[in-house]
């Protein structure tokens, strides 16, 4: 059987000589054939490499999305939470001042119901109620439980037993040797000594604070808070009422102290004051058993 064939003829151009290759036409359609295979392959390859980086690339993008969506709900989920609390405190806010200037809450079970429906107040009174809440300013709302139960509102005590061993003002710091100002006194007395506080008020901060070791800071109003530092015990907790004269703490030698002492701080409108012209008001018994200050002046 004779199988046809594709000829190629090369000439020489300067011998004249003549050179001749025969392929065969199946050798033409196999060679063909592979080389069509190889290309398709190649295009195969190149298309789902194509494809897979789109993916990818569209994977990134959807999950940098999600993830600004997730952050986006934290976000959200803290202020809705911020919102339930600040909502929970005016209502609370609200039922101390009804009850404080005695107007009549409506009892309601978990479910929303009232108890009895006697005790649902009328819209009148209703809409007194609203008004009021609406007109009354935060200013007169603390004044009213701030000064409604003090008696005695401003600093008028020694708060302990004890030698006065640094003034308020220039001094050196026992650290350092330089000089530094003293925002209040120091008033030498042993571990353990009961520190009274020395006005009526409501205690803003008992804690530790640097420099100041175990701190009480108790708010009079009027913008006038005491500090009581270097402490070793508290005896009240933030948020409770203190009269004067009232236990609040145990002296100590905490934070920066070369002893046991009591540093004591007069503040007005946050900056500290010197405490003297409160304690010289003091009585001459110092109010509760303060005959034997000495004030080491």
């Amino acid at each position: 059987m004779e199988t046809g064939y594709f000829v190629l003829d090369f000439g020489h151009s300067v011998h004249g000589q003549v050179k001749r290759i025969q392929i065969s036409y199946k050798s033409l359609a196999i060679t063909g054939c592979i080389l069509a295979s190889v290309f398709l392959l190649a295009f195969v390859l190149f298309s789902s490499y194509v494809r897979m980086s789109w993916r990818v690339s569209n994977y990134d993008h959807m999950a940098s999305d999600l993830k600004q969506i997730q952050t986006r709900y934290v976000e959200l989920q803290k202020q809705a939470n911020q919102h339930n609390e600040q909502m929970a405190s005016l209502e609370t806010l609200a039922s101390e001042v009804s009850a404080a200037y005695g107007m009549d809450t409506t009892k309601v079970t978990g479910d929303g119901m009232p108890l009895d429906a006697d005790t649902v107040p009328d819209l009148h009174a209703s809409i007194e109620q609203y008004n009021f809440l609406q007109s009354a300013s935060f200013s007169g709302i603390y004044q009213h439980y701030a000064y409604h139960w003090q008696t005695h509102n401003e600093p008028s005590l020694w708060p302990l037993v004890g030698a006065l061993r640094s003034s308020f003002g220039s001094r050196s710091d026992p650290f350092s040797g330089e000089g530094a100002f003293h925002t209040g006194i120091d008033l030498q007395a042993p571990k353990g000594t009961r520190v009274h506080v020395t006005a009526d008020g409501v205690v803003q901060r008992a804690a530790w604070s640097g420099r100041f070791g175990k701190l009480v800071v108790v708010d009079h109003g009027n913008g006038i808070d005491t500090y009581y530092a270097h402490l070793s015990q508290f005896m009240v907790v933030p948020g409770e009422e203190v009269r004067r004269g009232e236990v609040i703490a145990l002296s100590g030698a905490t934070g920066h102290a070369t002893g046991p002492h009591l540093h004591y701080e007069v503040r007005v409108s946050g900056t500290p004051v010197n405490p003297y012209r409160y304690l010289a008001k003091a009585p001459s018994d110092r109010g509760w058993s303060g005959s034997g200050i000495d004030l080491g002046l």
